[in-house]
């Protein structure tokens, strides 16, 4: 189906791209919005292709535009893709128990401390967790008071330092207790993450080879008498993963088909759906995923609707009754949830006709 809806749909957002440059020696990146010292940039990083995307219905492509094939920084939609890796540790007995204490099953790495103690596998994947401390240089002070276009809107100034709520009562979008999540699960599966993620995700999908999870020069540690490189969930700081919207729809098609990959299971339902229960605190997040309920983050999408969202304007819209993916990237953010609502405007025509 290109139908002329969906052509317009997806013209308007080759007509709203994102305002970053599209060379890093521009506007462009999160870091930049960081007081300083944490307004630079600690891994490599790479320029920008033009607003590309992909759209899937039952499987099926229906649309792609700009460069699809082109592996971009995806920034923090790798969020999405750890609680993945938290599944697949799950389901191998690794992480039995989301609601036990970090430093039960990885000692020694900075959750061993009175206040830390207390953080849960649970609390870092909803980012409740209040963990306190430095993550390869960064202080989680760095991202105290952060302001995200669909969070809640915090009451100070970013980089301030915050008093700190008992673990699981609070929400924070805070990358640098990301990367220190990102550091748990690298010592629970004993082997770089992107090994992981390649052997366990990637390959099932049938995505290509043409991507790469990148951490900052300084964030190599020693695990299994390995020195390995500690990825984050995005590229605040840099590094992070490069992937191009053709892969990543595959990713987003592991959702839609409840953890099937021509019938074998890669992932649990069970974990599948755990990832898009809503939080307590917050309801409009899930494990490391945006959740749409009363349609609050894009009122254009059904409530059903969830998302991967990384800084710069990249989306993974997971629409699971409507069997819809969309892959789109450099999108202006506030051009988005008029996307979605040309998107599925036209797949509704499409349906009645």
């Amino acid at each position: 189906m290109q139908s002329a809806d969906l052509q317009r749909a997806v013209q308007f957002s080759i007509d709203h791209e994102t305002s970053w440059d599209r060379e890093v020696d521009g506007v462009w990146g999160v870091h930049q919005n960081d007081p300083p010292p944490w307004n630079r940039l600690l891994g490599p990083v790479h320029g920008r292709g033009p607003v590309s995307g992909v759209i899937t219905r039952d499987g099926k492509q229906l649309m792609s535009w700009g460069e699809p094939d082109r592996a971009d920084l995806t920034f923090s939609v790798a969020k999405t893709y750890l609680a993945l890796l938290a599944g697949v540790a799950h389901e191998r007995g690794l992480l039995p128990d989301v609601d036990e204490p970090v430093h039960v099953r990885v000692p020694g790495i900075g959750f061993d401390d009175e206040h830390n103690a207390r953080v849960t596998w649970s609390h870092l994947l909803q980012q409740t967790s209040e963990w306190q401390g430095v993550c390869f240089g960064l202080p989680d002070q760095a991202d105290h008071y952060r302001h995200v276009t669909f969070g809640i809107a915090p009451n100070g100034k970013k980089g301030d330092l915050r008093p700190l709520r008992v673990p699981g009562t609070y929400w924070e979008y805070n990358d640098v207790r990301i990367n220190q999540f990102s550091l748990a699960l690298l010592h629970l599966f004993g082997r770089p993450l992107p090994e992981v993620f390649r052997e366990t995700i990637m390959r099932p999908l049938g995505a290509s080879e043409n991507w790469q999870w990148v951490g900052y020069d300084n964030a190599w540690v020693e695990v299994g008498g390995r020195r390995v490189h500690s990825v984050p969930g995005g590229t605040h700081w840099g590094g992070g993963l490069s992937i191009s919207a053709n892969d990543q729809i595959k990713v987003a098609q592991l959702f839609l088909d409840q953890g099937k990959v021509n019938g074998r299971q890669v992932l649990s339902t069970e974990w599948l759906q755990r990832m898009r229960t809503p939080c307590a605190i917050a309801p409009f997040y899930g494990y490391l995923v945006w959740l749409n309920q009363d349609r609050r983050i894009f009122p254009s999408a059904p409530a059903s609707s969830y998302f991967a969202i990384g800084a710069g304007g990249s989306f993974t819209w997971i629409e699971p009754e409507l069997r819809l993916a969309v892959v789109v990237r450099w999108l202006n953010p506030a051009f988005a949830d008029r996307f979605f609502g040309l998107v599925l405007k036209a797949c509704d025509e499409e349906s009645s006709r």
